[in-house]
C-alpha cells in the first residue's frame, strides 16, 4: 500500500494511503492497469459502522460521475454510493456477497468495491491524499464537536 497519512480522533485512528485519490464522499480511486478500482475509505467505513450488506452495480453498467454505483448497509446507516468517476463497471468484488464485512476489515485492500473502465476523456475532480486527509480529519473533529 505504500505510505499512509494517519490521524486520530478520540479513540479512533484513521489512515489515508498516498497511492490513490479520493472523493469527498469517502470513496477512494486507484489506477490499476488503465482501470480504476474504487472502495470506501477507512474514515467512511469506520464512521458508518459494521457493514452487513453491499450491493454494487452489475458488470457492464455504464455510470456517470455522481450516478448510483451501489448501496452499503451497515448497522447504523444505509449508504447510497455515487460513482466518483464516469465509466463502465467491469468487475465487482465477489467477496462482498458473502463477506461484506471485508469492507471494514480491509478497506484499502480486499475490501474494494468495483473496478471501472474509465470513460474516454474521464478527468474526474478527485482529492489528493493530503487534501482528503485534511477533509476527513475536519469531518471527524466536527463530529465530536471539536471543530
Amino acid at each position: 500500500m505504500g505510505n499512509t497519512l494517519t490521524f486520530s480522533v478520540d479513540k479512533f485512528t484513521f489512515t489515508v494511503p498516498t497511492d490513490r485519490q479520493y472523493h469527498p464522499d469517502g470513496l477512494w480511486v486507484q489506477a490499476r492497469d488503465g482501470r480504476l478500482a474504487i472502495g470506501l475509505t477507512d474514515y467512511r467505513q469506520q464512521n458508518s459502522g459494521d457493514v452487513a450488506f453491499a450491493e454494487m452495480a452489475e458488470p457492464g453498467t455504464v455510470v456517470a460521475a455522481g450516478e448510483r454505483l451501489g448501496n452499503v448497509e451497515t448497522i447504523k446507516v444505509d449508504i447510497e454510493l455515487a460513482s466518483p468517476v464516469s465509466g463502465t463497471v467491469i468487475k465487482v468484488n465477489e467477496k462482498l456477497e458473502l463477506e461484506a464485512e471485508i469492507i471494514n476489515q480491509d478497506p484499502y485492500g480486499e475490501g474494494w468495491l468495483v473496478v471501472i473502465e474509465p470513460a474516454a476523456g474521464e478527468g474526474a475532480t478527485l482529492l489528493s491524499p493530503e487534501a482528503y486527509y485534511e477533509h476527513s480529519h475536519a469531518q471527524a473533529l466536527e463530529e465530536i464537536g471539536k471543530s
